[in-house]
């Protein structure tokens, strides 16, 4: 049964352990997490190699399915889902930026945008009036007919973030998406990122930079498959968000 979706993201018991071939543990990747991401929050996962940041950015992003505990995404109990489900969940509720672009090269710019939406069979003309209205939302609604190769690396970045945020989803996913980018051009993305987070979407945000981190409103930092910390970062609540 689905919860009333009072956060984005609710997770509670929740464990990830990796097996050998034999059936005995490889790793505890994750260990008992409880974590609630209210709506509108902006939130950064921080952690050295092997603390389960990556496990976690998986599991949250319905890239990966828990051993044990559960999972609400925007009130769904995503954790038993059939893979079918799960991928339908995640095409709807979860925008993904990652540092590589992942663009494709032969498509144009508005061409990229659309490609979430083909997977939702969407009409034409529908996936073409999102994907302009979301290109514009980033500052490259004259773009549109353009390649990735005729592209800055911000800008190509900003193609990526149109097309995570063309399906509306209830989070917005970013590992590291300033990594490629020289340090001009990954302020203005984190400019972008906090304007998005003023008009009240969810964000979370995998960085090791501490200085990225504490422009977010909020710092779980994992350590050894726990939360070894969560604290308030340094950028205040954005109007109209949950407490």
């Amino acid at each position: 049964m689905d919860h009333a979706p009072q956060h984005a993201a609710s997770l509670r018991g929740l464990t990830k352990t990796y097996f050998r071939p034999d059936g005995s543990v490889l790793v505890e990747a994750l260990k008992g997490v409880d974590l609630d991401i209210p709506y509108g929050q902006y939130v950064a996962i921080m952690g050295f190699s092997g603390s389960g940041k990556s496990t976690l950015m998986n599991l949250l992003g319905c890239l990966d399915r828990p051993t044990s505990g559960a999972y609400y995404l925007d009130g769904i109990d995503v954790a038993t889902l059939p893979d079918d489900e799960l991928s339908a969940v995640r095409g709807r509720r979860i925008g993904f930026v990652f540092q590589a672009f992942n663009l494709i090269s032969e498509l144009t710019v508005v061409e990229n945008v659309e490609v979430p939406l083909f997977y939702q069979r969407l009409p034409a003309p529908e996936r073409r009036a999102r994907a302009v209205e979301s290109l514009q939302r980033v500052g490259l609604g004259d773009r549109l007919g353009h390649r990735p190769s005729q592209l800055s690396g911000g800008q190509q970045q900003r193609v990526a973030i149109a097309r995570a945020l063309v399906t509306n989803p209830a989070i917005l996913m970013a590992d590291e998406p300033t990594g490629n980018l020289d340090t001009a051009t990954g302020e203005s993305i984190l400019a972008l990122f906090e304007a998005l987070h003023e008009q009240g979407l969810t964000l979370i945000m995998v960085t090791h930079d501490d200085r990225i981190a504490g422009r977010c409103e909020r710092v779980v930092r994992l350590r050894d498959g726990a939360i070894e910390s969560d604290r308030a970062g340094g950028r205040v609540q954005a109007a109209g968000s949950p407490a």
